[in-house]
């Protein structure tokens, strides 16, 4: 038993292409092994029985021999009989020719020493085998020429036969060490061609733990097999890690960056009070309230970070009214801002629903309201419409406000992005609004979009799948 769990244990530390190699080569030599048994006890059988039949074709045939002959047979006569002699020599047999009370009266070749006569039991009629002794098969029967009645007796021994059965199972234990030695080999290459991919796989992994992501993850492999489709899964998780990994990267810079100014702003004023701004009541007032304005800025940046970071899941969808939804963000912001306009041109259908959340869909409405709000002239001039077709509905937010040159359009929904960096800090604009509204609709399985023309406003588009 311990001898068993031993090699277990041996087995198990060596490499899979080893393992596929002892494997194939043990199933391999078992099945030849099986094989080999089966052809060598059926070919055993069928010269056995090839021996038997060369005893009774010679019993009959001197049987008749003898008794064709009658009572005047002589020596002469069974010497003439050269085709008679020559089987019975090249077979290697010998035959006796016995009177009724046992005793030899002739002999033809010496090449075997017969069985005591009193031990054989003999039939009435033709002739017995004797298979006892596995050296040699034994025949004896009546015969009679003329008054004459006595015995035939032949002994066929067995040399060739052994001979043979020797050869054959010496050539099948060669064959099968052959076999052993042949499929393990090929078993080896096999593996070393069919695992190459694993190799590189793991290859690929080394430089991944070694140089991180700074690498090309890239490996050649174009069957579609298992190994394919496993290649494929870690490719493609791989990449996302990848992604993860640089939006980790560039999410953390990017948030040192914003976190740094406004921190270091709270620092410098906190500094000139601490040395004598705190004596004159002006400088103090304007002081905290900068500190104040700059630490609101960066709770709503942490707040911002922290809905972008949790949003990255998708979560359930529940059907909302889009339509009513926005007219409780529009009564909303109309008390924040009462200065500003907004225009809500109904749809003929205001059962417009679609699968996201009642909180998520406000919280993209009021950010793109709020945006529009903030970049458009005074006073601001706003206007939301519908456009419906049978799968989806767009949501189009237009603004009569600055724009957006060309250039910036493609980023404006990047983490941290803002077309004037200046301005949005007048405005307390983060970079991170439109990234959350992106974020959020993608979630929804929806998608946006912008257009601008500088100077003369902006439009947002959002456009979500209708529930059916």
């Amino acid at each position: 038993m311990n001898g068993w769990k031993k090699l277990s244990r041996t087995i198990a530390t060596q490499s899979l292409k080893k393992k596929w190699a002892i494997s194939s080569a043990t199933a391999i030599f078992l099945s030849f092994a099986i094989m080999s048994i089966i052809l060598y006890v059926a070919l055993r059988g069928w010269l056995y029985q090839q021996e038997e039949q060369e005893v009774n074709r010679t019993m009959q045939d001197i049987t008749s021999f003898f008794e064709s002959q009658g009572p005047f047979l002589t020596v002469q006569d069974i010497q003439s009989n050269t085709g008679l002699m020559t089987s019975i020599v090249d077979k290697d047999q010998t035959v006796r020719l016995l009177n009724a009370d046992g005793i030899e009266v002739l002999q033809i070749n010496d090449s075997a020493t017969f069985r005591d006569f009193d031990d054989i039991e003999v039939p009435e009629e033709g002739y017995v085998l004797t298979k006892e002794d596995k050296s040699s098969i034994s025949a004896i029967g009546n015969v009679r020429l003329g008054r004459f009645k006595g015995y035939i007796q032949l002994e066929h021994p067995l040399k060739s036969f052994h001979s043979s059965n020797n050869y054959i199972l010496t050539a099948m234990l060669l064959f099968s060490v052959c076999a052993l030695l042949l499929s393990g080999w090929i078993g080896y290459i096999l593996a070393s061609y069919l695992l190459k991919p694993l190799k590189d796989l793991k290859m690929t992994m080394d430089d991944v733990v070694a140089h991180g992501f700074k690498k090309e993850l890239t490996i050649s492999y174009d069957a579609k097999d298992e190994i394919g489709e496993l290649i494929i899964v870690y490719e493609s998780m791989m990449a996302k890690l990848k992604y993860s990994f640089e939006q980790q990267q560039q999410f953390m810079a990017d948030a040192s960056h914003e976190l740094r100014t406004p921190i270091q702003v709270v620092e410098g004023h906190l500094s000139l009070l601490n040395r004598w701004g705190k004596d004159d009541p002006e400088i103090l007032v304007e002081s905290l309230g900068i500190a104040l304005r700059e630490v609101s800025q960066m709770k709503t940046l942490i707040d911002e970070m922290l809905e972008l970071a949790r949003g990255e899941q998708v979560k359930d969808l529940p059907p909302t009214n889009i339509i009513e939804h926005t007219e409780e963000v529009i009564e909303e912001l109309v008390q924040v801002y009462p200065a500003a306009y907004i225009e809500h041109e109904l749809p003929d259908d205001r059962n417009l629903k679609v699968l996201i959340s009642s909180n998520t869909y406000q919280q993209i409405i009021r950010n793109l309201l709020i945006n529009a709000i903030r970049y458009s002239l005074e006073p601001a001039n706003v206007r939301i419409s519908y456009e419906r077709t049978e799968k989806d509905v767009t949501i189009h937010v237009n603004d009569k406000g600055i724009g957006i040159e060309p250039q910036h359009v493609s980023k404006i929904f990047d983490r941290f992005y803002r077309v004037d960096t200046a301005r949005s800090r007048d405005l307390g604009g983060s970079g991170l609004g439109l990234s959350i509204v992106k974020m959020l609709v993608e979630n929804a399985r929806g998608s946006i979009h912008v257009t601008s023309d500088p100077g003369n406003g902006s439009t947002f588009s959002v456009v979500f799948p209708l529930l059916k």
